[in-house]
């Protein structure tokens, strides 16, 4: 699994990260998404592909 965000859709609702937090986390200054794991373990899928589903800017794309 391989996973991509565009900080340039990102709006900062911070879905993602309650979804993965181990994956996921918001920046400080403009609460943007930034990606701690790029390829995390396959049994994060599930709880990626949710953060991906929930996340209102479609910024999250996960690649296999």
């Amino acid at each position: 699994m391989n996973i991509v965000v565009d900080q340039g859709k990102c709006v900062g609702a911070g879905q993602c990260v309650l979804a993965a937090d181990d994956v996921f986390d918001q920046r400080d200054d403009d609460g943007l998404v930034d990606l701690l794991d790029a390829n995390p373990p396959a049994e994060r899928l599930a709880d990626v592909r949710h953060a991906a589903a929930v996340c209102p800017a479609s910024a999250i794309s996960v690649h296999f």
